[in-house]
């Protein structure tokens, strides 16, 4: 087969698909298939090059970081390239040479006898294809058209309507793909990511993907189905079930930039003069709510229960009651063609095979149905999505050209766009009380600019939890003049200057931080050693709130 060609070992490799979108791609205002790439396996030192320049670093980047993958050994990859039009030669052959461990061409000076045989001639890890004609090259070129989007999400799902019409929904197998046999995409794969040129992709965020999904997984087939009296009541508790009215949850990505010197001033300010903070601006602080997920915690071995029946055993999770919203030009090819998963991106998403296959059996119900709306509402939801608050850092991707920051929403397309007039309110307040009067630069990144730091979206994720548990728990009894928590509180956030915070709580989110919590998940989710629990997401009830007395 072609994957023994590519990878002469017996592993057991785990096979990810990779689809690449490269359109918008250029160096400067050169469209990049019309220049040169760098010599391939190249030893000379390459001129200094900006990363707005070129969209070639950000590519190779990425064929680095995937070419690592397969370096470890546990990861057999291959790459789908999809551009407007053919592309040069040179091209192919370069991307080829950035995979060696993915059975590239290898490094001449690193192998005894490298092989001759042309890129042609061989199997080869990059695939390179064309997704439009003469008739509609101009469509595919125009970002905001939302053709490239909507051909990527094809060659991902490789739904069965694509070659035949008559699909019968009774008797189709999401898992046979008839697509054409010379795309790598109609292969058997067990992971799918698809990404756009300017998404870093690292392994990384494959393992936290992948150990999210188990969880969630896991949670579904566990015995405990049903809510008590006191979940139902708490407001934030979600029980998954196998059942067609559980919600149907998976892994999704926000992209993050930093504030670089070449970047509208407006968002420095949000920044406190720092340049070197991860930010969002598709999200903002209410684009999510937080759910407790019971049984949420996959053990070692594949999917395995973690709680062993526990009660009170599972993890917290960023729930998208929002979709993001990003910036023009491709806020409107969002709207041509909507992301797969509710609250998910068009320009990072990953899908194991069996999520493939679920959300193929909803595509093909709406493709039949048509434009009939009763049919429609019986096909089900898409798939909404959800982040793993212990290992939220895995979860924000960067946006490698670091030029998205200190740009303007379009109007009515801007996060926290459900809570619209309630922002308009606070920025009459601020006016009326002349809070920034002769400030209106500051008005103006304050309300019109959204920057959302990624320390800050940890922060408001973990305060938004403990206070839907702390109200939760106090129910009836709570104070109504009493400020901030009252039974629990978060214990890295909920801090004074009269009791500040121990240094075991910096450890525990320095560890979260890293993704460490999904990396020694065997360690963590042993519970032999609970005092990171709560960082890593897993404890339900936070930090008990002690009441100092005043001695004076």
């Amino acid at each position: 087969s072609v994957w023994s060609e590519l990878y002469n070992d017996d592993a057991d490799r785990c096979r990810i698909l990779f689809t690449l979108n490269t359109v918008g791609a250029g160096r400067l205002t050169t469209m990049l298939w019309e220049t040169r790439p760098p010599t391939p396996h190249s030893v000379e030192p390459r001129p200094w090059i900006s990363e707005q320049e070129t969209a070639a670093t950000h590519l190779e980047r990425n064929l680095q970081e995937i070419d690592a993958m397969c370096a470890s050994g546990l990861i057999a990859a291959r790459v789908q390239v999809l551009v407007c039009e053919p592309i040069p030669g040179v091209w192919t052959d370069w991307m080829d040479s950035m995979l060696p461990n993915c059975g590239g061409k290898a490094d001449p000076m690193k192998v005894k006898e490298g092989s001759s045989a042309k890129v042609e001639e061989r199997a080869s890890p990059v695939q390179v294809v064309v997704t439009a004609n003469a008739k509609t090259a101009e469509v595919c070129h125009d970002l905001k058209s939302g053709f490239m989007e909507q051909r990527m999400q094809e060659l991902t799902l490789s739904p069965p309507y694509l070659t035949d019409e008559n699909v019968d929904l009774k008797t189709f197998n999401p898992a046979e793909k008839n697509t054409h046999p010379d795309l790598v995409s109609s292969d058997d794969h067990d992971l799918y990511v698809a990404l756009k040129w300017s998404t870093l992709i690292t392994i990384r965020s494959v393992n936290a993907f992948l150990q999210a999904s188990a969880d969630l997984a896991i949670a579904a087939t566990s015995a405990k189905s049903e809510l008590s009296k006191e979940e139902q009541e708490d407001g934030v508790t979600v029980v998954l079930s196998s059942d067609a009215s559980s919600p149907f949850l998976i892994p999704s990505f926000v992209r993050v930039s930093y504030v670089s010197e070449e970047n509208n001033k407006v968002a420095k300010w949000r920044m406190h003069g720092d340049f070197f903070h991860p930010a969002a601006w598709e999200i903002c602080k209410d684009s999510f709510d937080m759910s407790w997920i019971p049984g949420s915690l996959s053990g070692s071995g594949g999917v395995t229960d973690a709680c062993h029946g526990e009660k009170e055993c599972g993890q917290w999770w960023v729930y998208f009651a929002e979709e993001q919203m990003p910036t023009t030009p491709e806020i409107y090819a969002n709207e041509v063609t909507a992301p797969l998963v509710q609250g998910g991106s068009n320009y990072i998403y990953m899908l194991t095979e069996r999520q493939r296959q679920e959300v193929v059996k909803v595509k093909v119900c709406l493709h039949a149905a048509g434009d009939d709306k009763t049919k429609k509402e019986q096909c089900g939801d898409f798939p909404q999505g959800v982040i793993p608050l212990g290992d939220m850092e895995s979860f924000l991707m960067n946006f490698t050209p670091n030029t998205a920051l200190g740009k303007k929403h379009s109007s009515n397309r801007f996060p926290g766009y459900s809570r619209a007039e309630e922002r308009e309110l606070d920025r009459a307040k601020v006016k009326e009380r002349k809070q920034l009067k002769d400030q209106e630069d500051i008005e103006k990144a304050l309300f019109d600019y959204t920057i959302y730091p990624a320390a800050l979206f940890h922060k408001d994720a973990t305060i938004k939890a403990a206070r839907a548990r702390d109200f939760a728990i106090t129910g009836a009894k709570r104070d109504p003049e009493a400020i901030g928590p009252q039974k629990v509180k978060s214990g890295y956030y909920d801090v004074t200057i009269t009791k500040p915070r121990q240094s075991q709580w910096a450890w525990c989110q320095a560890i979260s931080r890293k993704g460490l919590c999904t990396l020694y998940a065997d360690y963590f989710r042993s519970f032999v050693d609970d005092r990171c629990l709560e960082s890593c997401g897993m404890r339900k009830n936070w930090s008990k709130v002690e009441r100092v007395t005043d001695e004076l």
